[in-house]
């Protein structure tokens, strides 16, 4: 029988690698996860159907059994005392806080929003925000102020009409008041005391109490974010969530405190959190090795940080940089910091991130609280096409064309010839009848 220490016991390999190594250790990370989602997937779609056709009724039911709190209809919706105990409640040291994240997050989104396209008044390219946003906010053992912020500052930053939140009750029917804070801070509109699949649903269906959204956002559990993927399309979401990761880049002039630090505030997220190290360096690889399992028997989450660091963490030996960039545009980490000594040259090379952290000082949980950046970011390779959360996300695009007569008369026959090419007859008309050839007239 293995003891506590033995289970929280870090051991983090050296694989001396080459490239074809590397692509394997890419393939074995993006299996973390793959578990067998049909049981998950067959209840959650339950969970839904039982929203979508008994509404709030539903959703008092789901919280009793998921959340053992026992609400009312009235009991869905936050109300304005409860907000102002709250921030009545928060260390005022932290509500600075809160505010100082805010007004940093707020400025970068701010400047992100997106500018009309016009080409010689005929045609344009037009944003409107979306009309309403929901946003979910996990419970659990750890209150999420940051995924508040991150999530309802871009969408308010593009202008969105009306932004609900949803987080689940504590048994007491009570929610942490951070999150109520965070939420004041952020600007949202509308707060309800839902969670997991049932909150998606109620956003995505919309109850008598909780209106039915254009867009939902936010981290969850494995059966939120299937519930997410399951209304897609009904409404839109943001990505499709993965376990977190961090991939650090370092030559021999990196910190191993630096490094070991950095790799461990990822590994303590989750068992299938993944953290590598990719390094030139073998001086600095067992330094890290060292310094990371030292760190980790101090820390409070590291049984998590064990499994994490154990199963899914290393640390790769490269011949050169060039392979360290070459592996990262690979893997598409949705971390990535570089700790070398001339990081600029290393970062037109890089294709493939959510964010890319450049410098020693410039650490991960950085762009997690403060900087400014989204640390809602794509994950699990889907950097290779998805980007991090931003104020475009709230906002649609809309075609707008505005011909005259003599604009189109420069163009119609050629129109015309195209819709023929495809078979659409009816096309070809409706261009030729604006100019008197017209081939059905009189027919």
């Amino acid at each position: 029988m293995s003891t506590g220490d033995e289970q929280s016991r870090v051991v983090l390999r050296i694989l001396r690698t080459d490239r074809s190594e590397l692509a394997s250790v890419v393939n074995r990370l993006g299996m973390r996860g793959k578990m067998d989602l049909e049981p998950v997937v067959t209840a959650t779609k339950a969970i839904l159907e039982e929203v979508r056709g008994k509404g709030d009724e539903a959703l008092l039911a789901l919280t009793e059994r998921f959340d053992q709190a026992r609400l009312t209809v009235a009991d869905l919706p936050v109300g304005e005392a409860e907000i102002s105990m709250a921030l009545d409640q928060v260390d005022i040291g932290l509500l600075d806080i809160l505010r100082q994240a805010a007004e940093n997050i707020s400025k970068f989104h701010q400047a992100q929003r997106p500018v009309d396209v016009d080409i010689d008044g005929k045609i344009s390219l037009i944003n409107r925000p979306l009309a309403k946003v929901g946003v979910y906010v996990p419970g659990g053992t750890a209150p999420l102020p940051s995924s508040v912020l991150m999530n309802i500052i871009p969408a308010r930053a593009a202008g969105v009409e009306k932004i609900i939140m949803c987080t689940p009750p504590r048994a007491d029917s009570s929610i942490d008041p951070v999150i109520l804070a965070a939420a004041f801070i952020a600007g949202a509109d509308e707060i309800y005391r839902i969670g997991g699949a049932q909150a998606i649903a109620a956003m995505a269906y919309g109850t008598r109490t909780i209106p039915k959204v254009d867009k939902i956002t936010g981290p969850g559990n494995i059966y939120v974010n299937t519930a997410k993927r399951l209304v897609f399309g009904q409404v839109d979401i943001d990505m499709f969530a993965g376990p977190s990761e961090i991939l650090i880049i370092a030559d021999e002039t990196a910190d191993s405190s630096y490094v070991a630090a950095d790799l461990l505030s990822q590994a303590e997220h989750d068992v299938l959190a993944s953290a590598l190290l990719v390094t030139t360096s073998e001086q600095l690889a067992e330094a890290v090795v060292s310094e990371t399992a030292r760190r980790a028997a101090l820390l409070p989450r590291k049984h998590i940080i064990a499994r994490s660091l154990n199963d899914f963490g290393a640390v790769l030996l490269v011949p050169d940089l060039a392979t360290a960039v070459e592996f990262a545009n690979e893997l598409a980490p949705e971390h990535l910091e570089l700790m070398v000594a001339e990081p600029d040259d290393l970062l037109p090379r890089i294709r493939n991130a959510g964010a890319i952290f450049v410098g020693s000082y410039s650490p991960e949980p950085l762009g997690d609280y403060f900087a400014g950046t989204n640390h809602v970011l794509p994950t699990s390779g889907t950097a290779r096409f998805f980007s991090p959360l931003n104020t475009g996300d709230f906002i649609k695009k809309i075609n707008l064309i505005r011909y005259t007569r003599e604009d189109l008369a420069k163009d119609w026959r050629a129109i015309a010839e195209f819709a023929e090419a495809e078979n659409l007859r009816a096309h070809a008309e409706s261009v030729r009848v604006r100019f008197g050839a017209d081939q059905l007239a009189g027919l």
